[in-house]
């Protein structure tokens, strides 16, 4: 590590933090800085069958040959002058500039700025999480209480986090839209999500089920498959699925590269490569936006710039501990942070989304231009911070807007946080920022403006942005969707075989052990003949944020998930492999199967990766007793780089997940399809190499501590890449597997 101070250097804290064994000290630590303004209610239900609720009643004027299409929920709405038709936003019967779909977007953008008040300009500087109803009996999504944020507010971008039916969100959009189509400029919303189309642990979670979207492995998953072709089909597949349902903007992907094993939000990158982050990144950009942003493009806002990975015994800076990104390593933030999101730049991202913390003039020097004389960086949080975001636009080239992370400019506003709530908002802006994530407090900038501490045409050249970029989606247009094409797309069964092929490739063969002479894997049909399987699932789960009682929660709750992850499985495998014997114990088993799935949740702000209680697996030791009765192959699904010495060792076969179908597992296994998938990160050999490992750079940079990497019995590393295959049981630099 390079000579920084001692407040950043990894502590002998950090053994104890890994090494724990109680559920009170793991799951009850204190959530500093929690702020109501981050959004995240854990409680994003589940979805139903799409019955039709909620539908209304729109009027359209297709598209044609020099017409886009219109579409109005009040008729009168529709303006026709000559031959051609318009959406008369604010009603008056005559057809502003703004309104003029012939007219240059800067045209009809500036005429709408100059009709706005400073009220109504300050809504449109917010976006914040609206909950309609879940599941409301008479179909109204959209009540007079929960909209007050558009009505009161002003808003006209909100943050979507349910995990409902497709169906259901087209009709809440157009709920929303309906709305807005009767206040003051006819301005519309915008409706954004994190990721929808996997699992997740602490954000919208889709599941494999109809109507819902279609559902992919996690995005290690993506970068594990290292089918870059097949991000971009992802990403285009996913586009399609937003865009029915009327969702226009994602709060993602994460451009983050993983070099802090012990972060939780590792699940959510691509890894920790930096080219390959960047490459899937890429894809992701053109594969939601198009080549240009257009009708039928769904903005990108990629996050956590300028990089969320460089942290510090993993604590994430939701947290005020995790406050600040430190790099010990002399320019690794231009050497391994930016790369990903220049390529999103180059890709034509819409939004650019800054991390909370801010960056620690203990770091090594990282070439960027300083500060001040003696001051690398200003320690204030990214999106306050000048001289960061300045190097986002003149140093990148970036030419899209800036929006903050939820709450980063209120309780998260690390290094500023001595200021007043409307300090906090004007110094934002004055950095650089342009749309401000969390809470809903446009009186602040009004404030702002009022009192001088910001110029309302700072106000102004933010609002450009994303008004531009509405108009340019087509919004002032057309803002309804169909809740039945959505639902088709939903169901569409060959965007789902994709998803399900991308599944395959995702799964990572790292062990195979020879049993009696001849490799274990794959099963094939004359194997089986002389199998008898046992499964069992190990589910861990995470605490839902602020629970009264975590400890008995996570005790209680994995026991539920992996009784019912055991039963499912097993009515999985008699379903589609029906070949395989399965029986109901070890005892009579010739072969076991275990799948483990250790859980971490961000909001606990506890970093560990350990595999027991403290990730909900409770049950190590009956692992390690199943490995020692009969050969198991045991499968584990890496949202981090757990710690594997006690699960590893006995297996006869080892297998990586990333939030994996077992149906695709079990095509592996059987051999219906010859693995392909190669670590998306090296898994870590030990605690004490966690102690020792370098927080802001890959496990294959040379800067990193050599020892690192996990080494099994017979001298094979599980190395950032490895990954074995059927046809030539190598790993994927060509190095034989030495068994």
């Amino acid at each position: 590590m390079a000579s920084v101070s001692k407040k950043i250097r990894k502590a002998s804290k950090l053994r104890k933090k890994l090494l724990v064994s109680t559920l009170a000290l793991s799951l009850v630590a204190p959530m500093i800085g929690f702020a109501d303004e981050q959004g995240y209610t854990g409680e994003e239900g589940e979805a139903t069958p799409y019955t039709g609720r909620g539908a209304i009643t729109t009027y359209k004027v297709e598209k044609a040959e020099g017409q886009p299409e219109i579409e109005v929920a009040t008729q009168d709405r529709i303006l026709e002058i000559g031959d051609k038709y318009f959406r008369d936003a604010n009603g008056s019967r005559s057809l502003d500039i703004y309104e003029d779909w012939r007219k240059p977007v800067s045209e009809r953008v500036a005429d709408l700025i100059s009709k706005m008040s400073l009220e109504q300009k300050a809504g449109l500087m917010y976006i914040n999480t609206h909950t309609p109803e879940a599941d409301p009996a008479d179909g109204n999504f959209v009540t007079p209480e929960n909209s007050k944020i558009v009505t009161d507010k002003k808003l006209r971008h909100v943050i979507y986090r349910l995990s409902q039916n497709l169906g259901d969100i087209a009709n809440y959009n157009n709920q929303m839209q309906q709305l807005a189509e009767g206040l003051e400029l006819g301005i519309p919303v915008v409706i954004t999500s994190n990721p929808r189309n996997s699992q997740s642990t602490d954000y919208t979670n889709i599941t494999n089920v109809q109507d819902q979207h279609t559902f992919w492995p996690g995005t290690l998953g993506l970068a594990a498959a290292r089918d870059v072709d097949a991000v971009g089909k992802f990403a285009d597949i996913a586009r399609q699925e937003w865009r029915a349902a009327g969702i226009r903007k994602v709060y993602g992907y994460m451009a983050d590269v993983a070099t802090d094993p012990l972060w939780a939000r590792i699940e959510e990158t691509f890894g920790e490569d930096p080219k390959v982050v960047g490459d899937m990144n890429y894809e992701i950009v053109k594969g939601f936006q198009g080549e240009e942003l257009g009708t039928d493009s769904v903005a990108i806002t990629v996050k956590h710039f300028p990089g969320g990975g460089a942290r510090d015994d993993g604590q994430d800076p939701h947290f005020e501990n995790g406050s600040f990104n430190i790099y010990p390593t002399e320019g690794s933030m231009e050497k391994y942070h930016i790369p990903p999101f220049q390529r999103a730049i180059e890709a034509g991202v819409s939004s650019v989304m800054p991390y909370y913390a801010y960056p620690s003039n203990d770091s090594a020097d990282q070439g960027l231009p300083p500060y001040s004389g003696d001051q690398q960086f200003e320690e204030v949080g990214m999106t306050l911070n000048e001289g960061i975001i300045k190097y986002l636009r003149e140093g990148l080239g970036f030419k899209g807007y800036v929006n903050s992370d939820s709450g980063a400019v209120a309780g998260s506003a690390w290094g500023y946080m001595d200021k007043t709530a409307v300090e906090k908002v004007a110094k934002a802006i004055n950095a650089g920022t342009n749309i401000i994530s969390g809470g809903a407090t446009p009186e602040l900038v009004v404030e702002a403006v009022t009192s001088g501490l910001l110029d309302e045409s700072k106000v102004d050249e933010s609002i450009t942005y994303t008004l531009s970029e509405m108009m340019t989606l087509g919004l002032f247009e057309d803002p309804y969707v169909n809740p039945e094409e959505a639902i088709a797309l939903a169901n569409d069964e060959e965007h789902r075989a994709l998803a399900y092929e991308a599944h395959q490739k995702s799964v990572v063969l790292m062990r195979n052990d020879k049993i009696k002479g001849e490799k274990l894997l794959p099963l094939t049909e004359e194997k089986l003949e002389n199998v008898k399987l046992y499964v069992e699932g190990f589910v861990g789960v995470a605490a839902p944020r602020s629970h009264a009682n975590p400890e008995q929660y996570v005790i209680e709750e994995s026991k539920k998930q992996s009784d019912a992850f055991t039963e499912d499985l097993k009515n999985t495998l008699k379903e589609k492999f029906p070949n395989i014997e399965l029986v109901d114990s070890v005892e009579e088993a010739t072969l076991a199967y275990v799948y483990v799935k250790p859980t971490q949740s961000n909001w606990d702000n506890n970093p560990r990766i350990t595999v027991g209680p403290e990730t909900g697996v409770s049950e190590v030791d009956r692992i390690v007793e199943i490995q020692k009765t009969v050969p198991t192959i045991t499968a584990v699904n890496f949202t981090n780089q757990w710690l594997i010495n006690k699960l590893e060792p006995k297996a006869a076969a080892f297998i990586g997940t990333f939030g994996t179908q077992q149906d695709a597992i079990f095509d592996v296994i059987t051999g219906a399809f010859n693995p392909v998938g190669k670590l998306p990160f090296a898994i870590p050999a030990s605690a004490k190499a966690i102690e020792r490992e370098v927080g802001d750079v890959p496990s294959f940079a040379p800067e990193e501590y050599k020892h690192f990497v996990y080494k099994t019995k017979a001298g094979v590393k599980y190395e950032y890449g490895f990954g074995l295959s059927y046809d030539q049981e190598k790993s994927n630099n060509g190095k034989k597997n030495n068994k």
